[in-house]
């Protein structure tokens, strides 16, 4: 265990789940198991004297579940990163944004059943995400850097390419796209409670998030975001000043019909690991809106969307880029940034008005 190891609290009832956590995150480079407790109220007690990095939280518990240990860490003033990870999630998503609402930073889904074989299938998944939010909140004392960010994605050298011709920019914005992943629902929540009430185009959205979460969170959003937010359906019509969210394990594309531009899903291959893929959605904008879209990549692991944001930015699409400071990872958008295909790159808390500012100045 080295020093700078970002240290876990696991808590969760079973202790078989504990043990098999607890070995998966003693086995993974750059954590360290801080220690384990069986429900909330044992949390609660054991955070101040193990000063774990992040929690890995289960949801039914008994004595003090997820939601109460949530509640009470918010009225303790705890700033410990929590991240979701219980089987409830997979019949109650709706419990899953409450927790999330109520400040926990992600979910993982746990595997339907507690053996072995299962839990490996979300090892990494487990891995990745703590290393990201306990990276992201160990205070810069304790760091060489205030967060050191995941190594870049190996891309051959013909990734991305330029246009040897110049590029010329939009006159007209009439759809935004956006692509994001690991700090997603925190973030697109900041940016929907901000963004303009009088927005007159439609927005489409891609949250890597598993099949059975995104109607939940579309609704999640919707109470705080003055336009109206949904779960994208096959045949949808692309409206000014409504959001459609990708569903889980669907990818989701434009077409183009004689009075409107419809959504429609299909359960094709996955692209870049993922489905729904940012790169499926920004190819679909470029083949339809071409540059009169609005392109927006944020917060993420891997390099889903860089490719094709690049396809929008060379037919003229405006581009907005996360920045590293205000990203929980990193990734997608430093690989768009990295090519050279963001117009503007800005902390997370600016992307509302500049998204609005866009639209207002060539809507």
């Amino acid at each position: 265990m080295s020093t700078s190891d970002i240290s876990v609290l696991v808590c969760d009832d079973s202790a078989l789940m504990r043990n098999l956590i607890g070995r998966i995150i003693e086995n993974a480079e750059g954590l360290s198991l801080a220690g384990k407790a069986m429900n909330g109220r044992f949390a609660l007690e054991k955070i101040p004297k193990l000063k774990p990095d992040v929690l890995l939280l289960d949801l039914e518990m008994p004595e003090m579940n997820g939601i109460e240990f949530l509640k009470e860490r918010k009225k303790r003033g705890m700033e410990i990163p929590v991240v979701i990870l219980s089987s409830v999630a997979q019949k109650g998503a709706e419990v899953t944004m409450d927790a999330l609402t109520l400040g926990a930073s992600d979910f993982i889904m746990k595997p339907s059943d507690t053996n072995t074989l299962d839990l490996n299938e979300i090892a990494d998944s487990i891995v990745e995400t703590l290393l990201a939010y306990g990276k992201k909140y160990v205070p810069e004392k304790q760091l060489p850097e205030r967060r050191v960010p995941l190594p870049p994605p190996v891309l051959s050298k013909n990734d991305f390419t330029r246009p040897e011709s110049s590029r010329i920019k939009t006159k007209k914005v009439e759809l935004v796209t956006i692509g994001i992943s690991t700090g997603g629902p925190n973030a697109l929540r900041e940016v929907f409670r901000e963004i303009d009430a009088g927005l007159k185009v439609p927005v489409l959205v891609v949250q890597h998030m598993p099949a059975g979460f995104t109607e939940e969170f579309a609704r999640s959003l919707n109470r705080i975001c003055p336009l109206e937010v949904k779960e994208a359906a096959d045949g949808d019509i692309l409206k000014p000043g409504r959001i459609l969210i990708a569903p889980g394990n669907a990818h989701i594309k434009i077409e183009r019909k004689k009075l409107a531009a419809i959504v429609r899903l299909d359960e094709s291959e996955l692209v870049n690991g993922h489905r729904p893929s940012a790169d499926v959605l920004f190819a679909s904008a470029a083949g339809t809106f071409g540059g009169n879209t609005l392109g927006v990549i944020m917060t993420g692991m891997g390099k889903d969307g860089a490719r094709e944001l690049g396809t929008l930015f060379n037919k003229g699409a405006v581009t907005i880029g996360q920045d590293e400071e205000s990203c929980i990872v990193y990734g997608m958008p430093r690989v768009a940034f990295d090519a050279g295909y963001i117009d503007y790159q800005l902390p997370l808390k600016e992307i509302a008005g500049k998204i609005s500012e866009i639209v207002e100045e060539l809507g």
